[in-house]
């Protein structure tokens, strides 16, 4: 062991190359020492997290949250019911999207376009105005789209990257085709163990309550107010057991090893009825 990582590691990710998913994996095997960190791809973002439980991989990069769409809630529906890994980094990334389309086709013909669900959305304000009568129908990656362009048998357009129509070949009929050009996606980085405190760092927990009650969730948020605990963001997830029940994702400052979110962490914890700290880890810069 190097540092805490292995002398030369695999990172998994959603694949194929050219989603925005490598190039975040990209940035992490940069962080780590690109030498010695191999990004590989896999087709689902539950298949890149069991490639590390596995330990065919040392760590997955999957997005959790973008600024236009929100929580991914694949990937956090994956946090909170289905693995141990731990967060334990973040990268976030500006996303840019392009629109792609069949050799030889304008723009007015498309009938229909090809992308992952969250590029779609991210891109509903353009694909009104320009290409109202395309039907937008989803990929399993922006990557993915690419391929699903070529094999359609109406006149298509892709939702993808700049990465991979360069890789793919594919025509660029626009760019920057992001409803807001301040578009950031934000991903997480899980393995075995979550990170050291470096005092710029971010906790994510989930919790539930066995009932609902007044004022119970308000509670819960008073742990760290009292203490002066700045929270990052809070989501609510459906519990999966009865309608109406959720789980609560939040992030905080801090490490769950300093004193103060230590001890908000045991009073929510005493509150809750299942409490899980998803990872401690250091902030990336937004």
């Amino acid at each position: 062991m190097a540092g805490g990582y292995l002398d030369w590691m695999k990172i998994s990710y959603l694949g194929p190359a050219g989603t925005y998913s490598e190039e975040a994996a990209l940035g992490r095997a940069e962080q780590l020492a690109p030498e010695r960190a191999n990004p590989v791809p896999f087709a689902t973002i539950p298949a890149a997290v069991g490639a590390v439980e596995e330990g065919d991989a040392e760590e997955a990069v999957v997005p959790i949250e973008n600024s236009l769409e929100g929580v991914v809630t694949h990937t956090a529906d994956l946090l909170i019911h289905h693995t141990r890994l731990a967060v334990r980094g973040e990268i976030v990334l500006p996303i840019h999207h392009c629109l792609l389309i069949q050799p030889g086709l304008a723009v007015p013909d498309v009938r229909v376009v090809y992308s992952h669900p969250q590029a779609l959305a991210q891109c509903r304000a353009y694909l009104a105005c320009h290409l109202p009568h395309a039907e937008p129908v989803a990929s399993l990656s922006t990557a993915g789209a690419v391929a699903d362009m070529r094999e359609s048998e109406r006149p298509a357009a892709a939702i993808s990257s700049l990465r991979a129509a360069e890789l793919f070949g594919a025509e660029v009929a626009d760019r920057n085709i992001e409803d807001v050009r301040s578009n950031k996606t934000r991903f997480v980085v899980l393995g075995a163990t979550d990170a050291v405190r470096t005092g710029r760092d971010r906790t994510s927990i989930c919790f539930d309550f066995s009932e609902d009650a007044a004022g119970i969730l308000h509670g819960a948020l008073g742990e760290l107010a009292g203490r002066g605990i700045n929270m990052l963001r809070v989501e609510s997830r459906p519990d999966r057991r009865s309608l109406g029940r959720y789980f609560f994702m939040i992030d905080v400052e801090g490490h769950r090893e300093d004193p103060a979110v230590r001890e908000a962490l045991a009073g929510i914890r005493a509150r809750a009825s299942i409490f899980k700290v998803l990872g401690s880890y250091p902030t990336g810069k937004v």
